[in-house]
């Protein structure tokens, strides 16, 4: 029998066709990767494109067949779908461009995204890097985030934004950029070792305890 899904694909409603998320590293696209796009989109003509809440492109309505054929047109990465593990690093301006940015959130994320989308996990995990405490990305609201002050990077841990929303607690405050890095690996490891499956972070922070869990990441 074959698997219930292709590979990096999602089973649409009609439970006929699928959609797939190539990765667009926290949000950013060149000129390559558009024309790349739009020519798939032409040739199989695919129905819908979407930019996610997750700055990235799902692509909406390709037949099964068609899904391998569409990822070796796109040369690109396969984009985690449905796998348990860090789905993507969401990202502001940062520095780069906006006027208020204080700390560079696009270097931080692609960092991030770079070392542990695709890591498995229990469950999967969003990762959100905002350059200031406006929190564009929607940080607070991440299983991990990341808020830039002029002092450091603000880490926050077990937020989310879906049915059953949370402000995700802050394990430290005023943390330089490696070691924001290092943080970040540390929840992640901490979360895979002592979580049942499929149990995201959200919950597992109200049943641990965050101080626990600062406790045992900051010791």
């Amino acid at each position: 029998m074959p698997d219930i899904n292709p590979r990096g694909a999602i089973l649409q409603r009609d439970r006929k066709t699928y959609a797939i998320v190539p990765r667009t590293p926290v949000g950013l696209v060149s000129p390559e990767v558009l024309e790349a796009i739009s020519s798939v989109v032409r040739k199989y003509d695919i129905p819908i494109t979407k930019i996610t809440s997750g700055q990235r492109l799902a692509l909406v309505g390709m037949k099964r067949e068609e899904v391998d054929m569409v990822w070796h047109d796109l040369k690109m990465e396969v984009g985690p779908a449905v796998e348990l593990c860090v789905h993507y690093v969401q990202a502001c301006p940062g520095t780069e461009v906006c006027k208020f940015g204080i700390r560079d959130s696009l270097a931080m994320g692609l960092k991030l995204e770079e070392l542990y989308v695709g890591m498995d996990l229990p469950a999967k995990v969003k990762i959100g890097v905002s350059g200031c405490p406006f929190c564009c990305a929607e940080s607070y609201v991440r299983d991990i985030g990341l808020i830039g002050k002029k002092s450091g990077w603000i880490v926050t841990f077990g937020g989310n934004s879906g049915g059953r929303p949370r402000i995700g607690d802050v394990l430290a405050e005023k943390v330089g950029d490696d070691e924001a890095v290092a943080l970040v690996k540390q929840c992640l490891e901490y979360y895979r070792d002592n979580v049942d499956k499929k149990l995201r972070t959200a919950r597992f922070v109200e049943k641990t305890g965050i101080e626990i869990i600062r406790q045992a990441l900051l010791k």
